[in-house]
């Protein structure tokens, strides 16, 4: 049986976010994911999810300074110590709210960067990332995200994230598949889906054109659910619209 998880960054928006765990839990939902949770505390946190029956199944590291751009870290030369900061903040805080998953973003670079330096830098700072992950039981995530909605970001492939996983090669390291970002940049859900299975960890839901929820938008939902039911995937399906 497929189970999803109610993405808190995105639903319930109206509510203040710690007002949304409550939320989520009325509208049936059992487990919830949380982009940026870090305005609460993990007692907040944990409260929340204590009270109300949930699982907290999913956060981001802090990505840097969102207002001023960033969109993560991990492939940015010279950043390397802000990112291990942002990785160690992440999972002192998944490990005291008993989240099992991280996700990291790989971040926006600039035109003139070569692309095989910010490969590299990527590569070993998931390396150290994924090492310190598994010796805490924590997965560290990577996720493809399309380059219309944000422009510049370094991993928008499904083909290099598998890629950059294999590098790393740490069972602590797999993919969230997010079938979004997957329609916006190359389509072929069904091929990307059972083709990736083996190393996805996570899988997140929206419709485009405009990130909407299922039946409103180009995706055929129950050709995706069956997909991804008749796949065996046994992790959580995150409602990111």
């Amino acid at each position: 049986m497929l189970r999803f998880a109610a993405n808190l960054s995105t639903l319930f928006t109206e509510l203040p976010l710690r007002a949304r765990f409550s939320a989520a839990a009325m509208a049936g939902f059992e487990a919830v994911e949380v982009q940026f949770p870090y305005d609460l505390s993990p007692g907040e946190v944990t409260g929340e999810v204590e009270v109300n029956r949930l699982e907290l199944v999913l956060i981001n590291a802090p990505p840097g300074d969102w207002e001023a751009g960033d969109r993560g870290l991990a492939a940015l030369p010279g950043r390397e110590a802000e990112f291990e900061r942002s990785v160690s903040g992440a999972f002192d805080y998944a490990a005291a709210t008993g989240c099992g998953l991280v996700h990291v973003m790989a971040g926006t670079i600039s035109p003139t960067l070569d692309p095989e330096k910010a490969m590299a830098v990527y590569v070993e700072n998931l390396r150290r990332a994924a090492d310190e992950a598994g010796r805490r039981g924590i997965t560290l995530v990577i996720e493809p995200i399309n380059r219309r909605d944000m422009p510049g970001y370094f991993l928008s492939r499904v083909a290099t994230a598998r890629r950059v996983i294999d590098q790393v090669a740490q069972a602590s390291l797999g993919l969230m598949f997010d079938v979004y970002h997957r329609q916006v940049t190359e389509g072929d859900l069904t091929r990307g889906l059972v083709d990736n299975m083996d190393i996805t960890r996570h899988i997140q839901i929206a419709n485009p054109p405009d990130r909407c929820q299922p039946g409103l938008g180009e995706i055929d939902f129950d050709h995706v659910f069956r997909t991804i039911r008749d796949a065996g995937y046994a992790g959580w399906i995150g409602f990111e619209y």
